[in-house]
């Protein structure tokens, strides 16, 4: 028996070396060897192919990589492919040594004297061993800020380790950006902004004089650029950039527009069977709420979907004007009289927090940003671009609903609200709102969505919703 299993050891090892690349390296997907349809982008003996843009880190090539090291006074810098791509699989093997350091792979970049004095700006697979652990996380460099910040996908935020080798894996085909670490998928963007770009290696500036002499290697480093085929879909959020569109991945998860950028189709006012003839405005790819000297009582009031919905994932992006108040409210119920006011639900509240006085009201900041409002306050949110809400700048909101009643609001890709609907907590909540006297109060089976007129002015597009079985 003994004999068996060594011999059973030893056949499984070949097969694993045959299925293996340069260093007994294997595709993240799996699957076929890894030479077939790759070609390499460095020799493993220099930077022919290469060069700097930006900074003054230095990369060298060291036992078959290239290392790049953390200096003193230098920003950002860049090792880029002298070749520019447009549809690719791209993956490398990353191993960082000598104390954590930020970095990052650019792809489909760019570097111009045009834009910001020759910066490089565009995508980025980020490289972030500290314990905010969003490697694989797809940000736009010195442009948009986070696409895809990694407490979107919890599971990927495991998969990399600091100190070993890690396979890194980015599929960049048509509009669709999609990146993976050591086998586990971490994010996936839709975006047109940039169709084609060089691939480049990232050391972060330091902002300690002891943070210098980090090392970051990369090895192995291929790509296909003929003959792609996307890796199968799996269910990872898909966050989309492209206003009002739902891409093919996303149909295939079963999410939906309600909102096609271009009619009221789906909506009428609250406690009204039309849309309002006064106060809305649709266009621009735009549903926007207008200004209202004398008040929202003098405005052309709430819309709601005309569907209704019951577990469900729902998202939209939120454009407030400075001193705003709006909200997003869900499972409304029309037949609480809401005394002439905004039809009631529960409420994803809207609000510019520095400037309007709500955000002090309430109890513990349950009037904030993304909260629920009046009940729950949102949760501490992380620094970074396009993360911290700016007014004026598009707001991703997201909420989540599941059969069990476990209900999640989402700002900017980040969890900052959790409840459980109709639990003793959420009942004793409600029993000291403003919701009190309102029997059953955010319990209903399922109700609609609702935009809120608070005669501020407020535009939503990209609105979309995907029910939950």
């Amino acid at each position: 028996m003994e004999l068996r299993k060594i011999l059973l050891t030893a056949a499984v090892v070949v097969l694993a070396l045959v299925a293996a690349g340069p260093a007994g390296h294997v595709s993240a997907q799996g699957g076929a060897p890894a030479t077939v349809g790759w070609q390499p982008l460095f020799n493993g003996k220099d930077l022919t192919g290469w060069s700097q843009v930006n900074g003054t880190a230095p990369y060298t090539v060291v036992g078959g990589a290239i290392v790049g090291t953390t200096v003193v006074g230098s920003p950002n810098s860049f090792l880029a492919t002298t070749q520019t791509f447009g549809d690719f699989v791209f993956e490398c093997e990353v191993l960082q040594e000598g104390g954590p350091a930020n970095g990052g792979i650019q792809f489909r970049s760019e570097s111009r004297p045009d834009v910001q004095n020759g910066r490089v700006h565009g995508y980025q697979f980020e490289i972030d061993p500290s314990a905010r652990a969003w490697t694989g996380g797809i940000y736009d460099e010195a442009r948009r800020g986070w696409l895809y910040p990694g407490d979107l996908n919890p599971r990927g935020q495991a998969a990399y380790q600091y100190g070993r080798w890690n396979l890194l894996r980015i599929e960049a085909i048509g509009t669709s950006l999609r990146t993976w670490v050591n086998g586990i998928p971490v994010a996936h963007v839709i975006d047109n902004v940039t169709p084609r770009g060089f691939i480049a290696l990232q050391v972060h500036s330091i902002g300690k004089p002891e943070d210098a002499g980090r090392r970051t290697s990369w090895r192995n480093l291929r790509i296909q650029t003929a003959n792609l085929t996307p890796a199968p879909l799996d269910d990872l959020f898909i966050r989309n950039m492209i206003p009002n569109t739902v891409s093919d991945a996303e149909k295939a998860q079963g999410w939906r527009l309600l909102f096609d950028g271009t009619s009221s189709d789906g909506w009428r006012g609250a406690h009204k069977t039309a849309f309002p003839d006064k106060g809305w405005t649709i266009e621009n790819g735009q549903v926007c709420v207008l200004p209202a000297a004398g008040g929202e009582s003098q405005n052309g009031g709430d819309i709601v979907t005309t569907e209704e919905f019951s577990a469900f994932e729902f998202q939209a992006e939120a454009q407030l004007t400075a001193g705003a108040n709006s909200g997003i409210k869900y499972f409304v119920a029309e037949k609480i009289d809401p005394k002439g006011g905004s039809a009631i639900g529960l409420e994803y509240q809207l609000l510019d927090d520095a400037a309007h006085a709500d955000a002090k009201a309430g109890a513990a900041g349950n009037r904030t940003l993304a909260s629920l409002y009046d009940l729950i306050p949102r949760g501490p949110m992380p620094g970074g671009a396009a993360i911290v809400p700016r007014i004026g700048d598009w707001q991703h909101a997201r909420i989540t609903v599941t059969p069990k009643n476990q209900v999640s609001h989402w700002l900017n890709g980040i969890k900052v609200v959790e409840y459980e609907r109709g639990s003793p907590l959420f009942k004793a909540l409600v029993a000291r709102s403003k919701y009190e006297k309102m029997e059953g109060f955010g319990l209903a089976p399922a109700g609609r969505f609702l935009l809120q007129d608070h005669g501020n002015a407020v535009c939503f597009r990209s609105i979309k919703v995907r029910p939950i079985k």
